[in-house]
């Protein structure tokens, strides 16, 4: 059955709160100049109405993925938005109301939460609840929908297998429904060799009457889905590389029909799209948003870079950075005093082999660390050798690589689907 034309206005809504962490449109107006953060030890002081969590969570993991242990008011404060059930909502001003299951609660804030407070450590009671909150609210085909009861999409699935992967466990087992394994369910939103070619390989963010149509957000959310991953990705080792591989489509009426054969095939194929759209549009993605104007998305170009790090495909995830640092990308303006921005360049410029604090010219870390609470620890060395290394920051030496702790073993997408209520919008 197609979806309905609501939940097609809420998906527009959404990717337009989304913008608000990591996309290229318009951001949530912000608070008066030099006023404190909304809430004491959240990160930036934008409205956080929209996506106060998602922000939180992603500056939680970027700190820990450098070896940074977050303050502790900003745990408290992630930690803090948790309702009585597990789930997490975009953001609720008064904590001490209850939550309203059915207008409240978010699959991607949830999935997103678990994540950062898994990087974060010492929460091993909320993420367990946030991860049980998940299990109770998936579809009856094993996927997630962007709030309990709605349709299955391939954002907020993926997103949800990267939480079950930030708490180091197996999704494919540790999320099955009923026999049902979620991952597969994934795959059945990836286009095959019966789309249009150029299309190959993507995936799709809904199903509905008319097919599936190739989605840049949510295709780089699968491609580390696909992989048993969440946010942080592990930084490409020196001189490793894989070939990046496009879908091969045989010339015979199976083959017309021929899709990925599993996860690991399916990561392979997305990626190849992935490289594709970009090289086509000289090096960078497009917004998934409809009706988005059709200029560079730095946010979901980040995505990519993150997504094809993860599938160890050096070269192509260097190329992509290395888009990110050029100045007319613009985007090191694009993600000043912004935290969701911030953070995700940091994960993405981590994962590609890059040094986060040395991003054409601009230190990620030192301006998210300024957006709130202070890191209570820096560990010796860590930090401050870091900031000595001179590059762009697309190459750096083995100590960086091999240095560079990792918070837990697993990590999606970036990709912030940052589904909303439609109250809200």
């Amino acid at each position: 059955m197609a979806p309905s034309l609501a939940v097609h206005a809420r998906r527009g809504a959404a990717a337009l709160a989304t913008a608000a962490v990591l996309g290229a449109a318009a951001a949530p107006a912000a608070f008066a100049d030099g006023s404190p953060s909304p809430a004491p030890g959240l990160y930036g002081t934008a409205d956080p109405k929209f996506d106060g969590v998602f922000r939180q969570s992603l500056a939680l993991m970027a700190q820990s993925s450098v070896s940074l242990i977050p303050a502790k008011p900003a745990v408290d404060w992630l930690a803090g938005q948790q309702c009585e059930d597990g789930g997490f909502p975009g953001y609720r001003a008064d904590t001490s109301k209850a939550c309203d299951p059915k207008k409240d609660e978010f699959t991607d804030a949830t999935a997103a939460a678990v994540q950062g407070l898994a990087a974060a450590g010492g929460r091993a009671d909320a993420v367990k609840k946030g991860l049980d909150w998940l299990k109770a609210h998936q579809n009856d085909d094993g996927g997630w929908g962007y709030q309990a009861g709605s349709p299955t999409d391939a954002n907020s699935t993926s997103i949800a297998l990267g939480a079950f992967a930030a708490a180091g466990q197996d999704p494919a087992k540790a999320a099955a429904k009923d026999g049902k394994n979620p991952v597969e369910t994934l795959l059945a939103f990836q286009l095959g060799c019966d789309a249009k070619e150029g299309e190959r390989g993507a995936f799709a963010y809904l199903k509905d009457d008319k097919g599936l149509r190739a989605d840049n957000l949510a295709s780089a959310a699968a491609a580390l889905a696909t992989r048993g991953k969440g946010f942080v990705v592990e930084p490409l080792k020196e001189g490793a590389d894989q070939p990046v591989k496009a879908l091969e489509c045989p010339g015979d009426a199976e083959g017309e029909k021929a899709k990925p054969k599993d996860a690991a095939a399916a990561a392979e194929a997305v990626d190849g799209y992935l490289v594709a759209a970009m090289d086509k549009n000289g090096g960078y993605l497009l917004p998934s948003m409809p009706g988005a104007p059709a200029k560079p998305d730095q946010g979901n170009t980040a995505d990519a870079a993150l997504a094809l790090a993860a599938g160890g495909h050096r070269a192509a995830a260097e190329k992509t950075l290395k888009w990110l640092q050029s100045k007319e990308s613009g985007t090191a303006e694009w993600a000043k005093g912004q935290p969701g921005r911030l953070a995700k360049l940091i994960l993405a410029t981590r994962a590609a082999g890059g040094n986060p604090y040395s991003f054409a010219g601009t230190d990620l870390v030192e301006q998210l660390n300024a957006t709130g609470p202070a890191p209570e620890k820096k560990p010796t060395g860590s930090d401050e050798s870091k900031k000595d290394e001179k590059g762009d920051g697309v190459t750096v030496n083995v100590w960086w690589i091999v240095g560079v702790g990792l918070a837990f073993g697993a990590g999606i997408g970036f990709l912030i689907s940052g589904r909303k209520k439609k109250q809200q919008l």
